[in-house]
């Protein structure tokens, strides 16, 4: 049999993939998935009552672009990853521009800052907790990005999987933010940085478990 007759055979029957079912995929997986964190942390730890005061504070609105910007690399991160033979191309570097820049902030602020309130604007007054509650806030979106990126047949799994925790991480952190009281630079650059860390440690775990096909 000659190449251009398998070739037509292998192609016989097949249909192309509408590029709407993958955005429609993305958007379920993204909507439910934010709309449950959301309610997962209104329920739990509530709306802090001081954020209206706080949309006039420049920091506050470096927060959440800070988590967004995370959010959309990670988004970026999933959309390459999850289809078969892709590579993360310039994606690190998205993912890595919103962390040195947070790092910058963060060093300005202790080097400017009193020795004395260094430990706060590092520690402030949950550090011991905010990682954990991001990573539980994110578990909705965790569970809806892998859903939607099982159904491409991602083929660099762990990858992939990384790819998914860090996107479900920086959107679970975006609404972690609304309760979250910390506005210091120090603070968001290492206990916010850990609390993206562990979906994305346990994606790349999961990939090669969950992602398969």
């Amino acid at each position: 049999m000659r190449t251009e007759e398998l070739v037509s055979l292998l192609a016989r029957g097949t249909e192309a993939v509408d590029p709407r079912w993958l955005a429609r995929r993305y958007l379920i997986a993204l909507s439910a998935g934010t709309a449950i964190a959301t309610l997962l942390m209104s329920a739990w730890l509530g709306v802090r009552p001081t954020l209206l005061r706080d949309l006039s504070v420049p920091m506050f609105w470096a927060k959440e672009a800070f988590c967004a910007a995370l959010g959309a690399a990670g988004l970026l991160a999933v959309a390459r990853l999850a289809r078969p033979g892709r590579r993360p191309g310039w994606v690190p570097m998205a993912v890595a521009a919103p962390v040195v820049a947070m790092w910058l902030l963060a060093a300005v602020a202790l080097l400017t800052a009193d020795p004395r309130d260094r430990s706060v604007l590092i520690f402030g007054q949950t550090a011991g907790v905010c990682p954990f509650r991001i990573a539980l806030i994110s578990t909705p979106l965790f569970v809806g990005i892998f859903w939607a990126i099982r159904g491409l047949a991602p083929t660099r799994l762990r990858l992939a999987g990384a790819a998914g925790g860090f996107a479900a991480g920086s959107l679970g952190a975006l609404v972690y933010s609304l309760h979250c009281p910390e506005l210091a630079a120090p603070f968001l650059g290492i206990w916010y940085v850990l609390g993206i860390a562990i979906p994305t440690a346990v994606g790349a775990w999961a990939g090669p478990r969950l992602l398969r096909w």
